[in-house]
């Protein structure tokens, strides 16, 4: 039962964060300073880049037969028909279709390739690792303007022993590690949407066990 509450809490929650950020621009349809601050909206995060595990789909235009969905190999690399052994790891989708069209002009005149990435994974050293008294400790893609709530109801909230104010994310900033105080608790129980921070591509989450 006391799961079940916790459950329900959460999608009331993820409600009222879903209407604070639909409410929070003005009139003219663009946010206030203030609003940006606190919907979590800021600039735009860079272009995601393509990670092993990935999977693309590969249109060559008027060429169906190499066209096609190939996934991303743990090497990094893609191979498709005319096209081996390309890297696509750490490259924008767009930068992968501009290198395909070099190798292809080797068989056809001005060939016109399109990349869309169907399966996220993403980069190892960008994925949020999740671990400690949650329902499915895991590894998750970064998605841009990702949300600690949102971490958190992909790993189907924390467990009866969670200790949620005393959890940290552990970042790496310029090659050095800093420990950040969040307060899971406050956010999912008192429905403190303060405590909503924006999550960054590395990040770690460690929610300890409560201390009886």
């Amino acid at each position: 039962m006391h799961i079940l509450l916790k459950k329900i809490k959460l999608l009331i929650l993820c409600g009222l964060v879903f209407l604070i950020q639909s409410c929070a621009t003005n009139g003219t349809g663009t946010a206030s300073p203030t609003d940006e601050i606190n919907s979590g909206v800021d600039t735009p995060s860079a272009p995601y880049l393509i990670g092993a595990g990935d999977t693309l789909r590969i249109f060559v235009w008027g060429n169906p037969e190499l066209s096609g969905e190939v996934p991303v190999r743990p090497d990094g690399r893609i191979t498709t028909p005319l096209v081996e052994d390309l890297v696509a790891s750490g490259k924008t989708p767009s930068k992968l279709a501009r290198e395909m069209e070099k190798r292809l002009k080797r068989y056809m005149k001005k060939p016109v390739v399109t990349v869309t990435v169907t399966e996220f994974v993403g980069r190892y050293t960008e994925q949020i690792r999740v671990v400690g008294q949650v329902g499915t400790p895991q590894i998750l893609p970064y998605r841009e303007y990702m949300t600690l709530l949102d971490v958190i109801i992909a790993v189907n909230g924390m467990t009866e022993y969670a200790a949620g104010n005393r959890a940290v994310i552990v970042r790496n900033e310029g090659g050095k590690q800093r420990q950040i105080k969040v307060r899971l608790d406050d956010l999912l129980e008192n429905g403190d949407v303060s405590a909503n921070i924006r999550m960054q591509p590395g990040d770690v989450l460690f929610v300890p066990e409560a201390w009886f």
